[in-house]
């Protein structure tokens, strides 16, 4: 008996740790979507200026990340009024063209978040981040995570400076900061 109860928690610590591996490789992936989702949800409550609101709507990532390929899928049948979304990467701040209606810069980018600032003055661009305290440092939405759950901090003062207007619902959700 002993030896049968022996086998039986030592197939279930293995098991256990079997299923709990895909378990501690998926956060990130998921963490990715949701965050996809997200900004997917912005387009909805943020109002860009008139000339915006032509052609595609298009959302750039800063670098190389897992990020775009979910933005990707999750976007690539959705629609902001009658545009469709496009999404684009840019390999650094020089690269940055065109009209940009959101972009998102991931937290291993961070450090370019001055020269993104410079470039994207006078145009109306939401400005995503995902590291502690970029919300105060020039961007308008910003990642974080609070009791393991993923929230976003908004600088209502960043989101006027790009002729971008929130609406209540998305403010009530935020996390304020100035």
């Amino acid at each position: 008996m002993r030896k049968v109860i022996a086998i039986v928690i030592a197939c279930l610590c293995i098991s256990a740790d079997w299923v709990r591996m895909p378990i501690l490789q998926e956060p990130n992936s998921s963490n990715s979507k949701i965050k996809a989702t997200f900004l997917y949800n912005f387009t909805k409550y943020i109002d860009w200026p008139d000339k915006y609101k032509e052609g595609n709507f298009s959302i750039g990532v800063l670098g190389t990340t897992p990020f775009y390929n979910d933005l990707n899928t999750l976007l690539s049948t959705k629609t902001v009024g009658n545009q469709k979304f496009e999404i684009k990467s840019f390999a650094n701040v020089e690269s940055i063209t065109g009209i940009c209606h959101i972009l998102f810069i991931p937290a291993e980018n961070s450090a370019m978040l001055p020269d993104v600032l410079k470039k994207m003055k006078g145009k109306s661009t939401l400005i995503v981040t995902e590291k502690i305290g970029m919300a105060k440092q020039g961007s308008a939405i910003n990642f974080i995570i609070e009791n393991n759950k993923q929230r976003f901090e908004l600088n209502k003062n960043n989101i006027a400076k790009y002729n971008l207007k929130v609406s209540s619902t998305l403010e009530a959700l935020a996390i304020k900061v100035e």
